[in-house]
């Protein structure tokens, strides 16, 4: 009996220990660029908090947040606010916005064209199939001239149906985010609207290569965050993640490493 007595505290100081650690752990999903690349600088200063960072790389929009939301990861950082609250809205996801991080400029990119006046009549326009990315897009080639919205437009919910004029006649043609990158690399297409990390992604650099680039600054309502579980927000580790990634040693890295591609939010 004092043998079981024994054996059974072991394992119960084992099963503590264990749940101690799982609580040192810190588990994030991620795209590669910017996002992983930020969080493995960021990996150091959270270990001086007492906290393992484990870093998940996806490439699929829009498994995140359901693998969040089913509490395979702790957080994610990968979206900006539009897309988040448009997949909570959608899919009923019981996950919130802990904090924005950085903003990624989105740039229109062409192998065919070098200046805006050398844009064709008929020229496909390829975008994310994402409609939380459409207003973004068509607010860029609106602020370029390219085309013209409606007055009382919401820029965060306009579609192509939102354009009352085209003089160009572009044609605008989806595909799922991560493809745009695919169909740049092919030619397969004129134009190209492209997210700031899958840019960074193919090698491509928003502020030299974009022939259009958005203004990027922290008004800006695109700004990417970090997910968590609803609740979640106020545990000590995502407090400490979010923390991390304010700190001026990450915003200093933002700034250096990626040259005013990715800005790091006030």
């Amino acid at each position: 009996m004092k043998r079981l007595l024994v054996l059974l505290l072991g394992l119960l100081l084992l099963a503590g220990c264990a749940g101690q650690e799982e609580d040192n752990v810190i588990r994030v999903s991620a795209t590669a660029e910017p996002h992983a690349t930020i969080l493995e600088f960021a990996k150091p200063l959270l270990e001086e908090k007492g906290y393992t960072l484990e870093i998940e790389i996806l490439d699929n929009y829009f498994i995140f947040n359901r693998a969040l939301d089913n509490g395979d990861v702790d957080a994610n950082y990968f979206q900006h606010r539009p897309f988040f609250e448009n997949e909570v809205e959608e899919y009923g996801y019981d996950i919130v916005d802990a904090g924005g991080i950085h903003i990624e400029p989105f740039g229109i990119y062409s192998k065919k064209y070098q200046s805006i006046d050398a844009i064709e009549d008929g020229a496909r326009v390829i975008i994310s199939n994402s409609v939380a990315d459409h207003g973004r897009i068509l607010s860029i080639l609106a602020d370029a001239g390219i085309i013209t919205l409606k007055d009382d437009v919401d820029i965060l919910n306009a579609t192509v149906d939102d354009i009352i004029d085209n003089p160009k006649a572009l044609v605008f043609e989806e595909v799922n985010p991560e493809l745009v990158t695919t169909a740049y690399d092919a030619d397969d297409g004129d134009l190209f609207a492209i997210n700031g990390n899958y840019a960074i992604g193919a090698g491509l650099n928003p502020i030299e290569d974009a022939l259009i680039l958005e203004e990027g600054d922290s008004s800006n309502p695109y700004v990417n965050i970090i997910a968590c579980r609803k609740g979640d927000e106020e545990s000590d580790k995502i407090k400490a993640l979010v923390e991390v990634l304010h700190s001026e040693e990450v915003k200093d890295y933002i700034i250096e490493h990626f040259s005013g591609s990715v800005i790091p939010v006030e």
